[in-house]
C-alpha cells in the first residue's frame, strides 16, 4: 500500500469512529455483526453483505469529501447508482463478529466509477465484491462525474 492520503477528517474527529479510515488509498470500515444481521442459524444473511458494502462505499465517498446531498443541490440534481455488483462468498460471518469492509476504486471514466471491496474477519477473507457505480440524473440519465468530484476522487484511485 502507498502512504496514507490526507482526507476530509482526521483521527481526532468523532466521525472517524463511525466512518472508518484510510490505509493508503483503501478505505476501511469496521462493522459489528448483531443478532438482527443473522438468520436462525446465527450466520449473517447473504443479502446483508450488500448493506455492508454500501456502507463502505458511502463512507469512502464521505471521507474523500464527496457528499451525497451536495450532489442534489446543483442545477442538475445528481445521484450515485450501482450499475453492476458481483459478490463472491467464501466464509460466513456470525453474531458478534467484527468485520472490516475494505473499499478501493480502480477506474473513473465518464459517468462510471469502478471498484472492489473485500470483507474480512481478522485475516480471513469472507466476501469480495466487484462494483460499477455511475452518476445519473433523477430521471435516470447518465452524467459525467462532475469535475470537482473527479478531483476529490482521483488521488484515491488504485490500479486494479
Amino acid at each position: 500500500m502507498s502512504e496514507p492520503l490526507t482526507h476530509a477528517h482526521d483521527a481526532a474527529t468523532p466521525d472517524v469512529a463511525f466512518s472508518g479510515w484510510f490505509e493508503g488509498r483503501v478505505h476501511v470500515l469496521p462493522v459489528r455483526i448483531y443478532y438482527e444481521d443473522t438468520d436462525t442459524s446465527g450466520i449473517v444473511y447473504h443479502a446483508n453483505y450488500l448493506r455492508y458494502c454500501e456502507r463502505g462505499r458511502s463512507d469512502f465517498l464521505r471521507m474523500a469529501g464527496v457528499r451525497h446531498l451536495v450532489m442534489l443541490e446543483g442545477e442538475t440534481k445528481l445521484v450515485w447508482t450501482l450499475r453492476r455488483i458481483a459478490l463472491d462468498y467464501m466464509r460466513p460471518a456470525r453474531v458478534d463478529d467484527l468485520l472490516m469492509v475494505r473499499t478501493r476504486y480502480t477506474e473513473m471514466a465518464g459517468a462510471r466509477l469502478v471498484g472492489e471491496q473485500e470483507i474480512y474477519k481478522g485475516a480471513e477473507l469472507l466476501c469480495t465484491a466487484r462494483i460499477e457505480a455511475a452518476v445519473i440524473t433523477l430521471d435516470g440519465r447518465p452524467r459525467r462525474i462532475p469535475a470537482d468530484i473527479r478531483e476529490k476522487l482521483q488521488p484515491y484511485l488504485t490500479p486494479a
